[in-house]
Formats: C-alpha cells, structure tokens, sequence
C-alpha cells in the first residue's frame, strides 16, 4: 500500500478519536450544568458513569497531540465500564430491573428520572447512547489503525 493511502487512514484514525475528545467533552459539560447549574440530583450509578467519562476529557488530547493510536486500548476499559453501568441504569429505570437491586442511597433514587425529551429519552438513555458512539468511533478509529498497520 502507498504512503498517501496509509495517510489518509491514519487521518482518518485521528479525525473519529478527535470525534470521540469532543464527544465526552460536551457529555461532560452538559452533564456538569445540570447538576452544578440546574441542580438535579446526582444518583450513584451516574456518579460512576461520570467517573468513566470524566477522564477521558483528559486522556484524549494527550494522545491527540501528538497522536498515539494506543489510546484506543488505553481507554476501550473506561468505555466499557460506563456502558455496562449506563446498561444497568437504562434497564432500571425501564423497571426490567427490580427497585430492590438499585443501588442508590435514600433520597437520590437510580430509577427516578428528572428530564425527559421528546416522551422517551432520559439521562440515563442519553449516558448509554454517548458510550455506544464512543464506542463504536473507538472501534472504527482501530479498524483504521490496524489496517493501516497491516498493509
């Protein structure tokens, strides 16, 4: 493979890891005004899908600047871990879990939701549906790599 064609796929690696710094950007942002600003309550299992989130804010440019195609790895765990939470906390609140399982201290119910657009979509889902595209730009952003790395 020519040198312009592994350019071009190592750019495009570093454009959805780009994509991915200024997703978990916003996420954290808006996930920080409403709770600093509008003043929701913050229940435990957002607490952890903040503490998978909230470093990536972080992490990202460091691998961006220079680029470093390793951070796929590096944070693939994170993404995971905030995804198998949000799961959790989608499920629920959609009451296909039992209340008894939550793990939410008194006050500050897991299940209760505070915001609600368009009839269906909550924080909850909203914090899903973020780890889901990050994860699938991670796992394109290593196709891409690893292809480039192969040929």
């Amino acid at each position: 493979m020519n040198n312009i064609a592994q350019n071009k796929q190592a750019a495009t690696a570093w454009y959805l890891l780009f994509s991915v710094w200024i997703i978990a950007t916003a996420a954290t942002l808006i996930s920080l005004f409403l709770s600093e600003i509008v003043k929701l309550p913050v229940c435990v299992l957002c607490w952890y899908q903040r503490i998978a989130l909230y470093p990536l804010v972080i992490v990202m440019p460091l691998a961006l600047f220079p680029y470093d195609v390793k951070i796929i790895r590096y944070i693939s765990g994170l993404v995971t871990f905030g995804w198998l939470v949000a799961l959790y906390h989608v499920l629920l609140v959609a009451g296909i879990i039992p209340k008894s399982a939550q793990p939410c201290v008194q006050g500050i119910p897991c299940s209760e939701t505070h915001i609600n657009l368009l009839g269906f979509l909550n924080i909850p889902l909203m914090s899903l549906l973020t780890f889901t595209l990050i994860g699938l730009l991670l796992f394109i952003a290593y196709l891409q790599s690893s292809r480039n790395n192969h040929e």
